[in-house]
């Protein structure tokens, strides 16, 4: 492909990906919806998790079979965010967690039932395709009543400014 029409594909791209109302800015992009992210892992026995149990912060059970559950600051993958690591496509992804020390990065805190699991995972750079991108104004109405929390009026201030400019 010529040089014109690299950049004419990359004109369309960035015009598409502005027209819609849910898909955050990321960087680290390979294609529209593949990307390259850090992630680590949790599990709800850790201290920091134990008083929320096995719930997510949408208030279901935390998934961990083929699809399974995945935390992240919501203004970067909105809740409701879909994706499957290149590496294991069998599983899939859901975004419906967040984490304090998530709040800022584009880091993926991918949910492991137990904490030999977690620290196999360790910290890892993936491949991930975004299935579906979340929702921004779903987040921002799951945020609205937990606003005394630093990371949460962070998330949310920062949910605000991209919802500014769509």
């Amino acid at each position: 492909m010529s040089k014109i029409g690299k950049l004419l594909l990359s004109i369309i791209i960035v015009f598409a990906a502005s027209c819609t109302t849910t898909r955050p800015k990321v960087t680290n992009k390979i294609s529209n919806n593949n990307l390259v992210v850090r992630t680590t892992a949790y599990t709800h026995s850790e201290n920091d998790h134990r008083k929320y149990g096995k719930l997510s912060a949408i208030g279901t059970q935390l998934k961990s079979g083929n699809i399974r559950s995945a935390a992240a600051d919501w203004s970067e993958f909105p809740v409701g965010t879909t994706f499957r690591i290149k590496q294991y496509p069998k599983y899939t992804f859901v975004v419906d967690d967040y984490g304090s020390a998530l709040v800022g990065t584009k880091t993926i805190d991918l949910y492991q039932t137990t904490k030999k699991g977690m620290n196999n995972w360790g910290v890892r750079n993936v491949e991930i395709e975004v299935v579906q991108w979340g929702n921004l104004q779903e987040s921002k109405l799951i945020l609205r009543d937990r606003l005394k929390y630093a990371h949460i009026r962070r998330m949310n201030q920062r949910i605000e400014e991209k919802l500014l400019k769509i």
